[in-house]
């Protein structure tokens, strides 16, 4: 019996399918993008993690923004944004209440904007500036 592929944890599963789904029915294709994002191993979908500082950079006041990975609290809040995520730290949740903001699940985003519009994808390093990292530090310890 060959080796599973894809996500193996059913929440990830129901919510590549719920994607999809939405996809094909309002025709948005920023969920088809994020279940492909999605449907990437886990040794990689753990890069697309981003700080609390990346989601004060790239957006602005009221903005809506979903993360397929998990946000972490690193970084400061000085806006109020509505932030969708797979996961949420314990201090990025305070950090993104704190500021007025509002962390919900993608499930949740979906249902109040099936269209995805105005929403904006973050995710962290991708898997060549990775590559390109681990050889500067290699690089770094000759």
């Amino acid at each position: 019996m060959p080796a599973p592929t894809g996500p193996t944890s059913k929440e990830i599963r129901l919510l590549i399918r719920l994607l999809r789904k939405a996809y094909r029915a309002y025709g948005a294709p920023i969920w088809r993008y994020v279940a492909e994002l999605l449907e990437k191993p886990t040794r990689l979908r753990k890069l697309f993690a981003v700080n609390i500082s990346k989601v004060n950079r790239y957006t602005k006041a009221g903005d809506t923004v979903v993360v397929p990975a998990k946000v972490l609290g690193a970084g400061t809040l000085d806006h109020p944004v509505t932030v969708a995520a797979l996961k949420f730290s314990k201090s990025a949740l305070e950090k993104i209440k704190a500021a007025g903001g509002e962390a919900i699940s993608i499930p949740e985003l979906i249902r109040r904007n099936p269209r995805g519009s105005g929403v904006k994808i973050l995710i962290g390093s991708t898997k060549k500036r990775y590559r390109t990292e681990v050889k500067y530090r290699i690089e770094v310890k000759k």
